[in-house]
């Protein structure tokens, strides 16, 4: 095959190039219509293309090759020590890209593979992409699997999955399987997701609707958010309604809305939830505030919970010195040693020593040695020990006054 060769500092006029072509140094190729290479394009250096550009492959070495129109390679594309700035559109199959690639118009190929930066200005179509550095897009990503070392920015996204080293801001969009970064995630339309891992921060603005979340600092959400199982170890806050399988925080949480889950609430912090609480158990280490809580398994505090409505399970545990604001209402009630409750409603209730109620209402009651009770309602039996102290004695009613919830 003929190669047609364009000296280092020359300007030329070229169109249809029958075999390969190769451009020196600092060169310029002033295009007749379209460039159309049947081989490879090759350029030794800087160089600049006044025009479309369609040939086999490209490949560039040691320099910035400006195509100031539009690139169709239908093998490759590839550049050694050396960047592609491309004006229009883009397509090729696998490209190769040592220090960074630039392209103004819609992108397309079955690999993009980028050593330092791959900045673009309209959408991107790619079953993979891969980029060492930063990954900018305006437009819509659509591939298969995306992986940068370290930040994806992009508009709406509709990917397989998406990991990078240090920050990804989406427009919204899709991610079927799952996003996974180190550092911090921002999503700034609604998102669909397989599943969220985020190192630092993750920043859902509008929303989202996915499976697990597992955030190492601080989770926001400007509106709902439907997950399979959410774990943040620090600070988050969900402005709309919750719900999910299971929910998991360590640190200080806020939901504006509901919160409801078929499994598990374990809050080892503080949360507050502005509606109403339901699940199947829950678990409060710290310190949880709702509207109602309602439980079909059990229910354990082990600091203070505080409800308007009350809090209901078929089995609730106060621990030790824990404190409960607002009525308790279970099939089984239990206050350990020196826990603390306004109300307590139950089929059994039990308090143990030094334990504090102003009002008890149930069918069996079990009042310990030492402990607190106003007003005491039962209808089956009651057994006080002789050392509780009871501001009336206890009053045997029949039916049972109306529970709560």
């Amino acid at each position: 095959m003929t190669t047609t060769e364009v000296p280092k500092g020359r300007t030329v006029t070229l169109g249809d190039v029958p075999g390969d072509l190769r451009v020196g140094k600092n060169a310029r190729i002033e295009v007749s219509g379209r460039l159309t290479v049947a081989g490879v394009a090759r350029f030794d250096g800087n160089a600049e293309v006044r025009g479309d550009l369609t040939c086999r492959a490209l490949e560039a070495d040691d320099g910035t090759v400006r195509i100031a129109g539009s690139v169709h390679a239908t093998e490759s594309v590839r550049a050694h020590d050396a960047t592609i700035e491309v004006e229009g559109g883009f397509r090729s199959v696998h490209v190769d890209v040592d220090r960074g690639l630039s392209i103004r118009g819609p992108a397309e190929a079955e690999e993009f593979e980028v050593g330092g930066y791959l900045d673009g200005r309209s959408t991107l179509t790619a079953a993979k992409v891969s980029v060492g550095g930063k990954f900018r897009l305006a437009g819509k990503l659509t591939a298969r699997a995306v992986d940068a070392g370290g930040s994806v920015d992009v508009g709406e996204v509709e990917v397989d999955s998406l990991d990078a080293g240090g920050l990804i801001r989406l427009g919204g969009g899709t991610v079927k399987n799952g996003v996974k970064v180190g550092g911090r995630f921002v999503a700034r339309g609604p998102l669909s997701f397989g599943s969220l891992d985020a190192g630092g921060t993750a920043d859902l603005q509008a929303g989202g609707k996915g499976g697990s979340i597992d955030v190492g600092g601080v989770l926001s959400v400007g509106g709902d958010l439907t997950f399979s199982t959410l774990d943040v170890g620090g600070l988050g806050s969900i402005h709309g309604d919750a719900t999910g399988e299971s929910f998991d925080v360590g640190g200080k949480f806020d939901v504006g809305g509901a919160l409801r889950v078929t499994r598990s609430v374990d809050v080892g912090g503080f949360m507050s939830v502005g509606g109403d609480l339901a699940g199947e158990s829950l678990d409060v280490g710290g310190m949880l505030s709702a509207r109602s809580g309602i439980f079909t398994g059990t229910a354990r505090v082990g600091g203070h919970i505080r409800t308007h409505a009350g809090l209901k399970a078929s089995r609730l545990v106060l621990r030790a010195k824990a404190r409960a604001s607002g009525p308790l209402i279970g099939g089984t009630v239990e206050l350990e040693h020196r826990a603390r409750a306004e109300e307590v409603y139950g089929e059994s209730v039990e308090l143990g020593d030094r334990a504090e109620a102003n009002r008890v209402v149930a069918k069996r009651v079990r009042v310990g040695r030492g402990a607190s009770v106003s007003e005491v309602l039962y209808s089956e039996s009651a057994d006080v020990d002789p050392e509780a102290h009871l501001s009336a004695p206890p009053r045997r009613v029949d039916p049972l006054p109306p529970f709560p919830l």
